[in-house]
């Protein structure tokens, strides 16, 4: 067997030791997951942004508000995340203002209902984002630790030999670096796509927060 093949990276984890072997198998698989929910996050933020520039271009088109509202509560499981807000906010606003002439306690319910929409909507969108986070915070981390293993393991070796030589070193030392490589791997995809979804939920959150309050307003002059 060559040198070339010694130094494969098939070969290296097939000679690795039972714990870099663990730590190897642990990283790939938190890679496989983290890949998983990058994929369906970024679908859910994409849907989102779509479902929320659609309605707002309906919403301030000047479409009647009961007719928005009938439309979002009929496919409320379908529709975006914007109309459930709207959708909440004008229903607690009629069913408050058929019961009470407080104008002020009608926009309060109203606002407290979309708040609560809203605090659900981006808690489902906010959802997985911890893992991601954590799997780019700690897989250096469980890699390195593959690593200094197999690095002891490649020294300890050689301890009954008196002279060693490159050729001898190189193989377990490179066995344990692949451990860091994979938990690089692992990591670099999550803490980017995190970053990066960390960004647009705070934006599709600012939309929200400001349809909301432009929303209210909507709402008190028709009460006036």
């Amino acid at each position: 067997m060559t040198v070339t093949d010694n130094l494969s990276i098939v070969h290296l984890i097939g000679q690795a030791s039972m714990l870099v072997q663990l730590v190897m198998a642990l990283l790939a698989m938190l890679s496989l997951v983290s890949w998983y929910w990058i994929f369906r996050k970024w679908f859910q933020i994409r849907s989102a942004q779509t479902s929320t520039g659609t309605f707002e271009r309906d919403f301030w088109s000047g479409a009647d508000l009961n007719t928005l509202f009938q439309s979002a509560a009929a496919a409320r499981d379908e529709t975006g995340g914007i109309e459930r807000i709207f959708e909440s906010g004008y229903r607690e606003f009629t069913k408050l203002r058929a019961k009470s002439h407080d104008q002020s306690a009608i926009i309060d319910g109203a606002r407290r209902a979309m708040r609560a929409t809203h605090q659900r909507e981006m808690d489902d969108l906010e959802a997985h984002l911890a893992f991601l986070a954590t799997v780019g915070s700690v897989s250096p981390y469980i890699g390195l630790l593959g690593t200094v293993w197999g690095i002891m393991n490649a020294f300890r070796g050689l301890s009954n030999v008196t002279s060693a030589t490159l050729a001898q070193v190189a193989p377990g030392i490179a066995e344990a670096l692949v451990a860091t490589a994979i938990g690089l791997f692992a990591a670099i995809p999550a803490v980017v796509a995190y970053n990066r979804f960390t960004h647009d939920i705070d934006r599709i959150g600012i939309r929200f927060d400001s349809f909301m309050e432009e929303f209210s307003n909507i709402l008190q002059r028709h009460l006036r």
